[in-house]
């Protein structure tokens, strides 16, 4: 559990039981004396950069209202912006400065599998991007300078002005108005109504949550149980008889299809429950890059690095998970499950109770080779990476257990 989680007074019983997909609140002070980890300078070279999904919204300076420009971006682009009037809006912040990461694990009182990103927003006076709704939860911390928030309390059917890059309410007729101040924070279920407007130069934190599409889940699961179907086998019909209408699929064919179709999908519930599991921490292709490069990790090396002081991270773009039932227990990663026993287990509930990891932890609970393997494996294949002791030591956002 999160020692402090960013709350203010309000405990994660109350929050959940009261707040979440219910209601917003606003937080005052969730981050007592925030202090932005990245100047707005530092956001905008973040956007020039490859492989980050980055987007400037103009509101009148494009060549139509409310255009929308994607990264990446050059220095020219920023100089030629107007002086107000648009918005840099930056996704998966988290997966490409790994330090941030102590800013979004204050939010695992809500479970990792629902974390989507963090993405942080930079405004002049004056601007944003217009009223609209967003169907996931969301924390909008403020990080830097002041932004009024202006919210309809209860969810309504989305209606959005037409020909527009960006979705913007036809109407908007708030009954809830805040301004944030650094260190502030609302909190929004999915389907609220609201428009955030810059009163100063200003950065905006919001940390997202992501619900999987059902459809998304039944299908990935279905593609696997797939896989369990013989390539090679045909459909057979050694007892065929005679039909009057040739055009006609008869019900003995159509009973042999709904009989095989059956056995390809059918599945216990613990089966279910791993195939669920490898569909939701499966890996996104379009983070690939923010995953550090395979290197093979003999155990020998990896433990004397430890021994050494160096300290290891979950890669901010990897999903881990556990699963426990009647069959056992798993480790999920990136889609991909291993078996536990116990040897391995302890190791397992470390690396998925924490994002940060300390040597002397993880040498005590490697000491048993099959661990110390699984390890090793897991950083050959990028889940895990080394925290650079630089940026992490005395970051004052990590204040996770170690467990």
């Amino acid at each position: 559990m999160i020692r402090f989680p960013p709350l203010g007074e309000m405990t994660v019983e109350t929050f959940l039981r009261d707040y979440w997909q219910k209601k917003p609140v606003l937080i005052r002070g969730a981050f007592p004396q925030f202090e932005s980890p990245l100047t707005p300078e530092e956001l905008a070279g973040l956007a020039c950069e490859e492989d980050v999904n980055a987007r400037l919204v103009l509101e009148t300076a494009g060549s139509k209202p409310w255009e929308v420009r994607h990264g990446p971006f050059s220095e020219e682009d920023f100089m030629a912006l107007p002086e107000e009037g648009y918005s840099l809006l930056v996704t998966d912040c988290e997966k490409a400065i790994p330090e941030l990461m102590g800013i979004v694990e204050k939010f695992r009182f809500i479970p990792d599998w629902r974390i989507d990103d963090l993405m942080i927003s930079y405004a002049p006076a004056g601007g944003s991007v217009g009223a609209h709704i967003d169907q996931y939860d969301v924390f909008l911390l403020q990080g830097y300078g002041t932004r009024k928030w202006m919210i309809e309390s209860q969810p309504r059917e989305e209606v959005y002005i037409r020909g527009l890059d960006v979705r913007i309410l036809q109407t908007f007729e708030p009954d809830q108005k805040w301004v944030l101040e650094p260190g502030d924070m609302l909190y929004l279920p999915p389907g609220i109504p609201h428009h955030g407007v810059a009163l100063e130069p200003c950065m905006t934190f919001s940390i997202g949550f992501r619900a999987p599409r059902l459809t998304d889940i039944v299908g990935g699961v279905a593609d696997m149980l797939i896989q369990r179907v013989d390539p090679d086998s045909l459909y057979t019909d050694p007892n065929l008889t005679p039909q009057d209408n040739p055009g006609m699929i008869g019900s003995e064919a159509l009973a042999t299809f709904r009989e095989k179709i059956r056995e390809a999908l059918t599945a216990d519930d613990d089966l279910l429950d791993r195939l669920i599991a490898r569909v939701i921490t499966d890996r996104r292709v379009d983070l690939t890059p923010f995953y550090p490069p395979n290197e093979v990790m003999e155990v020998a090396s990896l433990r004397q690095l430890l021994a050494d002081g160096l300290a290891l991270m979950r890669t901010p773009a990897a999903h881990l998970a556990l699963i426990e039932n009647q069959s056992g227990a798993f480790l999920m990663v990136d889609g991909q499950e291993t078996r536990l026993n116990h040897q391995t287990q302890a190791l397992a509930e470390y690396l998925t109770s924490n994002v940060f990891y300390q040597g002397d932890t993880l040498l005590k609970l490697i000491e048993e080779e099959e661990a110390a393997v699984l390890l090793a494996t897991l950083f050959g294949h990028g889940a895990l990476m080394w925290q650079d002791s630089e940026n992490y030591e005395g970051n004052n956002f990590s204040e996770e257990e170690d467990d």
